[in-house]
């Protein structure tokens, strides 16, 4: 058998992961694995795996030659715990990586691929500190911010690969997926020709208007919830299924009797059917946090049954849609009610870590 080049992606599909940046990694992954399947050289070498991260991380798909392997559907979970994502890395990596003995040449250094959009919603220090001890040599990381306000100066603990993904549309993200093609491309050639040591990895051209390296000087603040976006989540009250409530932090200046102020909302993305399989990948023990209501702008219908109204709070704390019903069932905890509407000023209701 060939020297084998792992490749692990570790995906961060934490809630803010729910709608168009969740499809386009999936399509994204499908066409990095169709190209793939073309070059004689990947085909001899390359193995794939995906590792998905929430509040929990599993393995989505174990380490597999490229031939047989088919891009899964992503899952959505609450949180985004890179501590225990690191964690299940680092656990795949023991298990699988073959090492070199005097008998046989192991495999190639692994690559890593970790994709995130926010902040860690835990604490990272240990984790960080294993992979440095024990894989930051031995394996190649490259981290990947979909968007400009992940915490890479921790990233930068990681790897001194930090790069931004700025994800614009959708042919910004066929561009960098194909740029990941071409990396994974390059290196296999490059270890196959024996033009290059174990050593680094080497990443192909990047397109600046698309992807750069992050500047990893920036400071940053520690938080425990990812605000860049508020997420909320919600179940239907007729099928019973979870579904999730998107907003995007919007900055904008604005005039108060001649004076220029910041002020800053949460606006509606979009509502998103989701399965049982969120909880699962969901940290339980998290703490509960707020959101005052005259901070979101906008309120989608059910994405699940169409329901004008998805925005509803039972008195045990959660969300759920009503329709034309005279009384409403929560598909939480099976309290019925009569609701209301209207009244002054917001409330407060749970937010998701995000």
């Amino acid at each position: 058998m060939s020297r084998r080049l792992p490749i692990y992606f570790l995906i961060d599909i934490s809630e803010s992961m729910v709608g168009e940046p969740i499809q386009q990694v999936e399509e994204g992954l499908s066409t990095i694995i169709q190209a793939l399947k073309t070059d004689p050289i990947a085909m001899e070498t390359v193995y794939v795996s995906i590792i998905v991260f929430a509040g929990e991380a599993k393995t989505l798909i174990p380490l597999q030659e490229i031939i047989n392997f088919y891009p899964p559907k992503f899952p959505i979970g609450s949180g985004t715990s890179l501590s225990k994502g690191l964690g299940h890395l680092m656990f795949e990596l023991r298990r699988n990586i073959i090492k070199t003995t005097p008998e046989q040449k192991g495999d190639w250094k692994p690559i890593v691929f970790l994709f995130t959009d926010g902040v860690p919603t835990d604490e990272t220090h240990n984790a960080i500190n294993e992979w440095k001890q024990n894989w930051q040599r031995s394996s190649n990381m490259v981290a990947v911010s979909f968007g400009d306000e992940t915490d890479s100066k921790l990233l930068g603990e990681l790897t001194e690969n930090v790069l931004l993904f700025k994800n614009t549309n959708a042919s910004s993200y066929k561009e960098f997926f194909k740029w990941v093609t071409a990396s994974i491309k390059t290196h296999s050639t490059r270890i196959a020709d024996a033009e290059i040591s174990d050593g680094g990895i080497n990443l192909g051209k990047l397109n600046n208007t698309i992807i750069e390296k992050i500047d990893l000087s920036k400071e940053q603040p520690k938080q425990w919830v990812d605000n860049n976006f508020v997420v909320l989540s919600a179940k239907c009250q007729n099928t019973k299924r979870p579904y999730l409530m998107k907003y995007k932090k919007n900055l904008r200046t604005e005039d108060f009797g001649g004076l220029p102020l910041d002020t800053m909302h949460y606006r509606l993305v979009g509502a998103y059917q989701i399965d049982n399989s969120y909880f699962e990948l969901s940290d339980q023990n998290a703490i509960s946090q707020k959101i005052n209501t005259e901070e979101l702008r906008g309120a989608p219908t059910c994405p699940c049954c169409g329901n004008q109204f998805a925005f509803a709070v039972c008195s045990c704390g959660n969300l759920h849609c009503i329709g034309d019903e005279e009384i409403s069932t929560c598909p939480w905890c099976n309290t019925t009610a009569k609701y209301g509407f209207g009244g002054d000023g917001g409330f407060d209701v749970n937010r998701t870590q995000g």
